[in-house]
């Protein structure tokens, strides 16, 4: 069946599966099951074959997809340990070589983080709109770190009044697309990860397509439909949002989930994009050149906090940062019951 069109899914813990697994298994630790699912098996019509250790959590876990609409899950039964007991394929998770260990070797010694987590850095997919003021700090680090396949997406050039706040850039590619800016300075940073460039405009006819199989969406853009395109897509393909905004001496960071239960999204916050009078760009009002850097990388953070499931997000909490006053304040956001973008959106069971 698995050679056919099944999918097994190991749902055992991250420590658990560290002796091995069964070749081509999506691994979903059963805490994450039903809200994991969605992404990476959409069709409800596919064949799914749960494994834990013994065979007794995956019974359990089998009759929950089949509640949540799945119609055809099976249990494995005696598990992994059965599986190995015959002989059958085994694939050993794959360690760090000697240069990334090298690379990576600060992240090595924290214990939140470690060899584990570091792979699934390697192996985690962002999206990033904008590669300007919030998307270059954001895209420097995450390529740092070792986030593994970073898109980014721009349709604009690089212009000298850019290189005050956007470091991705530099003096000798003004009029050149941002695009191969970005994946210049990234490629030369970390040239063991994959940078895919997209220099298009986000639209709504594209945004699912494009955002479709990533694990976190970074809102880099400065606009309030692009926020509003990326909040609704997120919404629909179930993806965190991390957003992030700058005006002047001041910004603002936070991440919407909805999926993740009754939490806030982008329009809960703006339900309507304010009077322009009431936002000016940057442009008009003008900003600090370290702000984005501040707000990028408190966005980078986050995005690595939902990566390797440590810490607490900011999800429905927004952090408001005033560096005239050197202060932090945060706010505790609701979902909006009447919000047109996540009032109906599903809730994990």
């Amino acid at each position: 069946m698995i050679e056919g069109d099944a999918v097994i899914i190991d749902i055992r813990e991250s420590w658990e599966t560290r002796e091995g697994t069964v070749p081509g298994a999506l691994l979903i630790e059963r805490g994450m099951l039903e809200l994991d699912i969605g992404r990476h098996v959409p069709s409800a019509d596919r064949t799914l074959i749960l494994m834990c250790a013994g065979g007794d959590r995956s019974a359990i876990s089998a009759g929950a997809l089949s509640d949540m609409g799945y119609a055809n899950v099976l249990n494995l039964e005696g598990g992994y340990n059965a599986w190995r007991a015959r002989g059958l394929p085994v694939r050993r998770p794959s360690l760090l070589d000697d240069a990334a260990r090298s690379r990576y070797q600060r992240h090595l010694a924290i214990a939140e983080v470690g060899e584990r987590g570091q792979k699934k850095l390697l192996d985690s997919r962002v999206f990033i709109t904008g590669a300007g003021g919030l998307g270059s700090p954001a895209a420097l680090y995450l390529a740092a770190v070792g986030v593994g396949h970073i898109t980014l997406i721009d349709d604009d050039v690089v212009e000298r009044s850019n290189l005050q706040r956007q470091i991705l850039h530099s003096d000798h590619l003004v009029g050149h697309a941002k695009t191969e800016s970005a994946a210049q300075r990234l490629h030369a940073l970390n040239p063991d990860i994959e940078i895919r460039t997209i220099a298009a405009r986000l639209t709504k006819d594209n945004a699912d397509e494009l955002l479709s199989g990533h694990d976190v969406v970074l809102d880099g853009s400065d606009n309030f439909p692009t926020r509003y395109l990326l909040n609704d897509a997120c919404i629909r393909l179930g993806i965190p949002l991390v957003y992030g905004a700058v005006l002047r001496f001041v910004g603002q960071v936070a991440v919407f989930h909805p999926a993740a239960g009754n939490e806030a999204c982008y329009r809960c916050l703006f339900p309507e994009p304010p009077l322009a009078a009431d936002a000016p760009n940057c442009a008009e009002a003008g900003v600090l050149g370290v702000m984005p850097g501040v707000i990028g990388t408190l966005q980078a953070t986050e995005t690595l906090k939902l990566l390797l499931d440590i810490g607490q997000p900011l999800v429905s909490r927004l952090v408001h940062y005033d560096a005239l006053a050197g202060t932090f304040r945060t706010t505790r956001l609701v979902a909006d019951p009447d919000c047109s973008a996540c009032a109906d959106a599903p809730e994990p069971d």
